[in-house]
């Protein structure tokens, strides 16, 4: 190898306009989900898998600070990665661009079921131990916090993910 590395993702990364359009030419209203600082690949994975399912335009995680798409990534996609666009960005200015910014947090704005999510919509996922960065969380246009009934105060990153996301299917009819 003679002394040179280079480091590759397991999959190429698309752009916000990419999924923007890909919206546009189905003629619905864009559905995406926002990583704020993931750290553990089998959360992006799951997310990415369930974004497909879900019928969602792509994931955005941000230039740093966050897993990238690694083979652990695309294994745990369980093969979602060949589908689902994953942009990965220093600066998402979706508000300039009409979409609505869904932050998840347990101290929410607004409970999951009334969150209008069938316009334009991106959803926050904050990061698995601290949640949203203090920035995110101010640049959203609302916080939802998910009904939790039992002793734990959060769901798993990806689960919280699912969750909104089929609520935003739910509402989409």
């Amino acid at each position: 190898h003679q002394g040179i590395m280079a480091a590759v993702a397991a999959h190429d990364y698309a752009t916000v306009d990419d999924m923007l359009n890909a919206a546009q030419e189905k003629g619905e209203a864009p559905l995406l989900v926002i990583c704020d600082e993931l750290s553990d690949p089998h959360n992006l994975g799951a997310i990415i898998r369930t974004a497909e399912c879900a019928g969602a335009h792509g994931v955005i995680i941000p230039r740093r600070r966050s897993v990238g798409l690694t083979a652990v990534v695309g294994k745990a996609s369980a093969g979602a990665l060949e589908y689902m666009p994953v942009a990965r960005v220093a600066n998402r200015d979706l508000k300039a661009r009409g979409v609505w910014v869904f932050g998840t947090a347990a101290d929410g704005d607004t409970t999951l079921t009334g969150a209008d999510l069938r316009g334009p919509a991106a959803i926050v996922i904050g990061n698995e131990g601290s949640g949203m960065s203090r920035l995110v969380a101010e640049s959203c246009d609302l916080k939802v916090s998910i009904p939790l009934k039992g002793h734990i105060s959060s769901l798993n990153a990806s689960t919280a993910a699912a969750v909104l996301l089929y609520e935003a299917v739910r509402q989409r009819g």
